[in-house]
Order: structure tokens, then C-alpha cells, then sequence
């Protein structure tokens, strides 16, 4: 039976990241987050205002987008109620956070220089994709009590680095989906992919027709500047 209900919140199931972005001092932060949706080679990032990765972007608007497989679930957990900011903002504070400069560390995972941007990739993510903002929107501009409260960042893809074990046999350019078992996100709790229920009838649309101009404009993003970055 149905019926109506109020959840506390809305996360009925995405896909883990974890955003390298710079910090003020030059060192690279790495946090976790699940709201994330794609379109083409555009992705959309929905982030706290307040947090650190937010104030990163807004002030050097580059970052990687690192997508964890299922069986990174405990180096993701390490990076749970942490926060760069120092001192921890109170909101986070008051829900447990604690201050960690050494993201990577605490992690466990590698920070390995990317080719367009200045923030790391984390070298064990099976998907690193190297993006810019291009755009910024504020949630709720209508509702005084929340407007500036959580910003969209519009990001587009400038390289995408993929480990060969995911890609299908004998193309370099697509990812195998029966291959490829994603960290997901549902409700605070970690998830990863079954198998597949049924063939979809979308399949029978070539991925070339999805093909985004921002692919052949992704060629002409030059090497990132080489910043001394600490992780």
C-alpha cells in the first residue's frame, strides 16, 4: 500500500565521488560526496556552501572527480566526518566532524598529478575524471531560509583516465557496465551494483549519438600549471 511519508531526506541511490580540489594554502583537499548526476560530459555537483570543497571551487574553479569501485567502501568510510576547514565550521562540528589537512593519507590512497588541472587525482579510483566549473547556481533562491545554503557547480569534463579492467574488449573509448561495480550511496548506507535485471531497449541507440561537443573541446585544454601540491 502507498502512502505518504516525509524522509528526512531524499537519497534514494547515487554513485559515490571523491572531489580533489585546492585548498587556500595550495594543498589538496579530498572529500566524499554522492549528489551527482551527469549529462553528457557536463557533471552537476550539489555541495554544502559552508563546506571546504564548495569555498575551493568558488575560489579556483578545478577539480578531479575520483569514482571509487565498491571494494573501496573503508578508504571512503576514513574520510567520514572529516573536513579540511580549520577551525571545523559549527555545523559540522555539532554533527561529530573533525579537522584533517592529510586527505590522501587518511585515505590511503595516492595523489598522482593530473594533466589539465592543478588538483590530484587519487591514483586507485578506477574513474578520474579532470574537470572546470563553468557555472554556479544557488538551491532554494526563492526561500530566504535557505537561499546560498547549497550551490550546484556545473562541471565539464576535460579528461577522462579509466582503468583498462572496466573498459570493454577491443574499445578503449566504452565502459563495460558488467564490469564496472560503482561505490553507491542510498540513504547513509553503502551499496554496490547486482548484476544486470534486463537488456534495456535504450541499448539500441549507438553510444556514439550521445557524443558531446565538450568531447573534441575537451583536446584543447592545455597542461594544468604545476603547483607544488601537498596531500
Amino acid at each position: 500500500m502507498i502512502r505518504s511519508s516525509e524522509p528526512a531526506i531524499l537519497y534514494f541511490g547515487t554513485p559515490v565521488a571523491l572531489l580533489s580540489s585546492l585548498n587556500a594554502d595550495g594543498s589538496a583537499n579530498l572529500a566524499p560526496m554522492s549528489s551527482v548526476f551527469w549529462l553528457g560530459w557536463r557533471a552537476v555537483l550539489g555541495l554544502s556552501a559552508a563546506s571546504q570543497t564548495a569555498q575551493n571551487l568558488l575560489r579556483h574553479p578545478e577539480l578531479v572527480i575520483n569514482l571509487p569501485s565498491a571494494d573501496m567502501a573503508d578508504r571512503v568510510d576514513r574520510l567520514a566526518l572529516t573536513t579540511a576547514a580549520n577551525p571545523v565550521p559549527p555545523y559540522k562540528a555539532q554533527r561529530g566532524y573533525g579537522h584533517v589537512h592529510a586527505k590522501f593519507a587518511r585515505a590511503g590512497l595516492t595523489p598522482v598529478a593530473s594533466e589539465t588541472v592543478v588538483p590530484p587525482r587519487a591514483l586507485e579510483a578506477p574513474v578520474q575524471l579532470e574537470a572546470r566549473i563553468e557555472a554556479v547556481h544557488s538551491i532554494a533562491a526563492e526561500d530566504a531560509a535557505l537561499a546560498g545554503r547549497i550551490l550546484t557547480f556545473e562541471a565539464r569534463i576535460l579528461r577522462v583516465h579509466v582503468d583498462e579492467a572496466i573498459l570493454l574488449a577491443g574499445d578503449p573509448n566504452r565502459i563495460d557496465p558488467d564490469k564496472w561495480r560503482p561505490l553507491i550511496m542510498s540513504f547513509q548506507k553503502f551499496y554496490g551494483l547486482g548484476e544486470q535485471v534486463r537488456p534495456s531497449t535504450l541499448a539500441t541507440i549507438a553510444e556514439a549519438e550521445y557524443r558531446s561537443p565538450d568531447v573534441d573541446k575537451a583536446r584543447l585544454a592545455g597542461p594544468a600549471d604545476r603547483l607544488r601540491i601537498a596531500a
